[in-house]
């Protein structure tokens, strides 16, 4: 049986940097959606934030995001312009984080109680297990599922690691690429409209109170083609939110309404949390 292996970000860097990689590893690579450059809609209006407000109020029954103004802090409605680039058509999966484990002997996606204890989130700690990796091995069925428990530094050393082993640069997208890639470019609310549809999305309207394989959603690909860039998880971006925060993005399972799977939602995290409603996917360039 496979021992796991306890590295550090720093030291996975080192293995990066020296070459011990797997011989598939290049064609194991994610497959990605292409970005062109130029303009799109960033952001929201209040309009749109009411909109939001009101999804969560009929959902939940409660006023709870209204009171707590989750939505008073996303961007102005805008005109950015961006370069071109592309970006994985999924979060990266358990599969794919799977062969850096084995190729590393980085530490699997995995917390330990106390840990968990001090986040105070509403999840009990036993619906962690399920996410949960058992001695560097992806928990059995969940090869295709979204990776979660993975920290910031995580994903930006799985993105090293994937650079160093394939003939791309891979790193996680700003806020303002994730958003372009996941609502294309007339501003729409969700990805493939501005209507919330609880069919397709992986929330808790609808689905399992869980992950799902990536990719089940076809018919809710954003206009450029991304999958599961609204539910699903929450995904780590690379703009800073200050105070070792990270601006997270796309909504979960976890949530319904969804006012919070609005491609111009916005909320930020602790770059140091394992969450199991936290992923991500990348940018290559």
């Amino acid at each position: 049986m496979r021992k796991a292996i306890k590295v550090t970000f720093a030291s996975a860097l080192i293995l990066v940097a020296v070459g011990q990689v797997d011989a598939d590893i290049i064609v194991n690579a994610p497959s990605v959606v292409a970005i062109p450059a130029g303009k799109f809609i960033f952001g929201s209006d209040q309009a749109q934030r009411e909109a939001g407000y009101r999804l969560d109020e009929a959902a939940y029954g409660h006023s709870a995001t209204r009171n707590q103004k989750w939505y008073e802090y996303e961007h102005r409605l805008q005109e950015i312009v961006t370069g071109a680039y592309s970006i994985t058509r999924t979060p990266i999966t358990n599969a794919q984080y799977q062969a850096f484990i084995d190729a590393t002997g980085y530490s699997a996606p995995d917390v330990a109680p106390a840990v968990w204890a001090g986040y105070r989130l509403v999840h009990p700690y036993e619906r962690t297990r399920r996410h949960a990796w058992v001695e560097g091995r992806l928990p059995e069925g969940r090869e295709n599922h979204p990776v979660v428990l993975v920290a910031y530094e995580d994903a930006v050393a799985y993105a090293a690691w994937l650079s160093a082993n394939s003939k791309y640069s891979w790193r996680l997208p700003t806020e303002l690429e994730w958003e372009k890639a996941a609502r294309g470019t007339d501003g729409r609310w969700f990805p493939w409209g501005n209507e919330f549809d609880a069919e397709k999305l992986n929330s808790h309207d609808q689905g399992p109170f869980d992950t799902v394989a990536v990719g089940g959603f076809s018919d809710a690909a954003s206009p450029f083609g991304a999958l599961d860039a609204a539910g699903q998880v929450f995904e780590w971006t690379s703009t800073k939110a200050g105070d070792g925060r990270y601006i997270v993005k796309g909504g979960s399972w976890d949530d319904k309404g969804c006012g919070v799977c609005r491609s111009a939602a916005r909320h930020s995290r602790p770059e140091g949390i394992k969450h199991i409603l936290i992923g991500f996917r990348l940018v290559r360039e």
